[in-house]
């Protein structure tokens, strides 16, 4: 009688253990992949605005035309794609789909599927004006 109530014991906690494993090896759905991109990248909205504001006394200075004023405008024009973005996915999901996993109509699926090109292209955007600006202004000093 030891014996089976022990082997009962060690399967219940087989069971627990097996089920919690396969709760936190699910693959994040694609929704939650294209919140963690626009994750990775807002961090860095506040470093557009702070390389803007190094830039624009240079692009003042040598023109609107010249390689500081073209990346001043390619951080401001990153800065509106995401701000654009946000403001879009936000008119075509409620809340509970964003943050919570609510499924998806088969419309708001294929709109899933065009944000997330979307938010790609925002943070590759983000991240070479970024770098654009950065080496303007470690070539100048």
């Amino acid at each position: 009688m030891k014996k089976i109530t022990v082997l009962l014991v060690i399967a219940c906690l087989l069971t627990v253990f097996s089920c919690k494993e396969e709760k936190t090896a699910k693959s994040p759905s694609q929704m939650q992949q294209v919140m963690a991109v626009h994750d990775e990248v807002m961090p860095k909205m506040s470093k557009l605005g702070q390389l803007v504001g190094k830039l624009k006394p240079i692009a003042d200075s040598l023109g609107m035309d010249s390689p500081q004023g073209k990346a001043m405008r390619d951080l401001q024009d990153a800065n509106k794609s995401m701000m654009d973005w946000m403001q879009g996915i936000g008119k075509r999901f409620d809340a509970d789909e964003i943050m919570k996993g609510k499924a998806l109509t088969e419309e708001k699926q294929n709109w899933l599927d065009k944000e997330e090109e979307k938010v790609n292209a925002v943070k590759e955007e983000i991240n070479s004006s970024i770098a654009n600006a950065e080496a303007l202004l470690n070539a100048a000093n």
